[in-house]
């Protein structure tokens, strides 16, 4: 690895993220059934049928995952917490739920780490879906009564805290693409959801502040738009992706509006009175958290809203098949510190790439998620000389895991699970990452 620690400013945060369903073995610890249980019993929805029933089976092997987390320098483990395993039903509390995040907190403060918690990444109890789930106004006070369970018994010991995990992947790639769970294809449930994931974002806000919490933020998952040419409507098409994908949830956040663009396309579909609510969704944050992983080239399609497709670009192509465009990092940073969020922190909370990762001699020599690593840190670089305020910078993620709809193939760990005995094997970027936390670390 090129950077050392000493390369950041003094007081920057490294951290490793992971979430709830994609490891800790769903069918432990009396957690209830979820949508994506659900979508994944379908036929079609997800590669082999695959499942997060055992995952990589974190809920029994924590303290091993924490000791890596330890032992690599990290500062932070940005975790999730599930809201079926608190609430199995979405209303009555489960105490081997809460029991496991009390424990698991303890363990990551034991060995010095800092709590990164949020609060859902996609599972919803089933009994919550089957009423609507986010096409329903209720959600919003759903899930700010799931908000102050666990919260009431964990926040305490949280470092930082953020709602929801990727709004855009809840609403448009569930309700309106149909590659998640609830697996619809429905422009009208689309709409709803997409406001409806920011009112619930705001209501936990507020839950939180309620229990007397600080360092609480949100966190928006964002794809750069290149147009497919330099034609007027390819520009247009490339506008209207990153109006639906980027703006709209900073924007509801951060400006208490939505962009006209998307506005354009949708509003006839929003909830009544849509527009009364920017007072909650907007509720202030501490901090502003960036999921990024690729650009998208978009080109025009006749047809219904938003007339867009994406193609296929010419860059580096990672193991998910998205283009490798570091630069989209830094305009992401430069653009949400000018445009929404000013002088609030900013974090990179989930960066990484999926690769094919083979086990070769008991090492996995994966010099192409370290080369990525480095110039997406490059990047970082560059916008705090620039004056952006960037804290932390988060690796997506500790283990490779159940990757949603593409099942257990597509490996973003620093860490390589045999999904047959479930041990784990540091790959190189693991022991690369782990030099230069230590190597450049103050004493």
């Amino acid at each position: 690895m090129k950077h050392v620690r000493s390369d950041f400013p003094k007081g920057f945060q490294f951290g490793v993220a992971t979430s709830s369903y994609q490891i800790e073995g769903h069918a432990f610890g009396g957690a209830g059934r979820t949508h994506w249980d659900d979508f994944a019993a379908t036929p079609g929805n997800v590669v082999r049928a695959e499942n997060g029933d055992r995952a990589c089976d974190h809920y029994h092997r924590y303290a091993e995952d924490l000791d890596l987390i330890a032992a690599a320098g990290f500062d932070c483990y940005r975790f999730s917490t599930s809201w079926a395993r608190v609430m199995p039903d979405g209303v009555t509390v489960n105490p081997d739920g809460l029991d496991f995040y009390d424990r698991l907190t303890d363990a990551m403060l034991e060995r010095g780490l800092k709590p990164c918690a949020t609060l859902y990444h996609w599972e919803m109890p089933s009994a919550l879906a089957d009423k609507g789930g986010w096409r329903n106004r209720d959600v919003a006070e759903w899930f700010a009564d799931f908000t102050t369970t666990i919260m009431g018994r964990i926040g305490d010991r949280m470092h930082s805290v953020a709602p929801i995990n990727e709004p855009w992947c809840v609403a448009f790639l569930s309700h309106f693409m149909g590659h998640h769970a609830p697996g619809l294809r429905d422009v009208r449930a689309t709409a709803r959801a997409m406001h409806h994931v920011l009112l619930a974002h705001g209501r936990a806000i507020q839950a939180m502040r309620a229990l007397g919490m600080d360092n609480l933020g949100g966190v928006f998952n964002m794809e750069w738009a290149s147009p497919s040419d330099d034609s007027d409507a390819a520009r247009a098409a490339a506008a209207r992706y990153d109006g639906l994908y980027n703006h709209w949830y900073m924007s509801g956040v951060f400006k208490k509006s939505y962009p006209q663009i998307v506005l354009d396309g949708i509003e006839a579909h929003l909830p009544d009175r849509w527009d009364e609510d920017f007072d909650v969704i907007g509720s202030p944050v501490d901090w502003c958290g960036i999921n990024y992983y690729t650009r998208k080239v978009i080109a025009p399609v006749p047809g219904p809203w938003p007339g867009l497709e994406e193609v296929e670009g010419p860059l580096p192509k990672t193991f998910m098949d998205w283009e490798i465009f570091p630069q989209g990092l830094y305009n992401f940073l430069t653009r949400t510190a000018k445009e929404y969020t000013g002088s609030l922190p900013l974090f990179i909370t989930e960066n990484g790439m999926a690769a094919p990762d083979p086990l070769q001699d008991g090492a996995v020599p994966d010099a192409d998620r370290i080369a990525y690593i480095e110039a997406h840190m490059d990047m970082v670089l560059r916008a705090i000389a620039e004056g952006v305020p960037v804290k932390g910078y988060f690796l997506w993620s500790l283990l490779d895991n159940y990757e949603w709809a593409l099942g257990y193939e597509k490996r973003f760990g620093l860490v390589h699970v045999d999904f047959d005995t479930l041990e784990r094997t540091p790959k190189a970027s693991y022991h690369a990452l782990k030099d230069a936390l230590t190597s450049g670390s103050e004493t």
